[in-house]
């Protein structure tokens, strides 16, 4: 029997039984008592949580908690998962327990050595380009408990040098350009609102506001939870070929790309007045790939923002 066979079904063996001694296993596998602690040493750095007890009736035992069974995965599978764990390495910050490397480490180890030579040979030829995080988010776990256990939330918000408390239902969280964002319903302004995750200070649980059903909002449909009666204006601006190139990647909600057989295109939507700054500062990163022909409050508010950066220079 192979050592990965072994240790595979040293795994189911020890999650059924809980408690065994080194003889047991070293009669079971048909090796050396050596041989078994060594097996041992390895489950424990793969993260089975075994521990041992001297003495005439000692042995070793798993810590109640569940051990998923080993799952066969064909090369091409585990390549992807791999990978998939790699791409993870931009993000100091995770909403769980488990950091990546310590879950990339444990199945890199446990491949068979033909499937460890395949991906050392690619880690140099394949990658996943993103912004990496600049500084640790110490509340992702809770805003993501929450947010799938519908929990209303109180948090200390700091934004333009000021703090603010603000009761929220967090719908989810998702990571973008090396920052992590939670999509809530904020209670304050009974709207939908995006919070920036690192300027979060501090999180405790609301014991005041109740939580409303939010059950069938999650990240793919929140925008459907935009307050209708607010201040809308309709949106158009046209692009370059090379703007609808980066605009392609972008989902806002109410609003529609539409491509020319030439690459250039426009789009239309309504955008919400008071998130006219943000719009304006959005699309004068696209320069002169975007212009923008509505609403005239987006079109004021770009040439202000110019102005002010043109003056800095003057």
């Amino acid at each position: 029997m192979s050592r990965a066979k072994r240790l595979n079904e040293m795994i189911m063996m020890v999650n059924r039984r809980k408690r065994f001694t080194v003889r047991e296993l070293a009669q079971e596998f048909g090796v050396s008592k050596r041989t078994i602690l060594r097996d041992l040493q390895e489950l424990s750095e793969m993260g089975v949580p075994l521990y041992s007890e001297v003495g005439p009736h000692g042995g070793y035992q798993v810590l109640n908690e569940r051990i998923l069974p080993p799952i066969v995965f064909s090369e091409d599978e585990a390549v992807s998962i791999f990978f998939a764990i790699h791409a993870l390495r931009h993000y100091i910050s995770l909403p769980f327990d488990m950091e990546y490397e310590s879950i990339k480490k444990k199945f890199y180890l446990n491949l068979s050595g033909d499937i460890r030579d395949t991906i050392d040979k690619m880690q140099n030829r394949v990658d996943f380009v993103s912004v990496p995080q600049q500084e640790k988010i110490p509340f992702l776990k809770e805003l993501l408990d929450a947010a799938v256990h519908q929990k209303v939330l109180i948090i200390s918000y700091e934004t333009s040098g000021k703090t603010s408390l603000r009761s929220i239902q967090p719908i989810g969280i998702y990571a973008k350009e090396g920052n992590w964002y939670c999509p809530s319903y904020c209670f304050f302004r009974e709207d939908y609102r995006v919070f920036r995750c690192d300027r979060i200070k501090s999180v405790e649980f609301d014991e005041k506001n109740g939580p409303i059903d939010l059950s069938h909002i999650n990240l793919n449909n929140r925008f459907s939870i935009l307050n209708p009666d607010k201040d809308m204006m309709e949106l158009y601006v046209e692009f370059t070929k090379n703007g609808v190139e980066k605009f392609e990647s972008v989902n806002w909600p109410n609003t529609h790309l539409r491509k020319r057989e030439d690459g250039t295109g426009f789009i239309k939507g309504i955008i919400a007045k008071n998130d006219i700054n943000f719009f304006s500062n959005y699309f004068i990163a696209y320069g002169e790939n975007a212009f923008i022909k509505e609403p005239l409050e987006l079109i004021e508010s770009t040439k202000e923002i110019l102005n002010k950066v043109l003056n800095q220079y003057n």
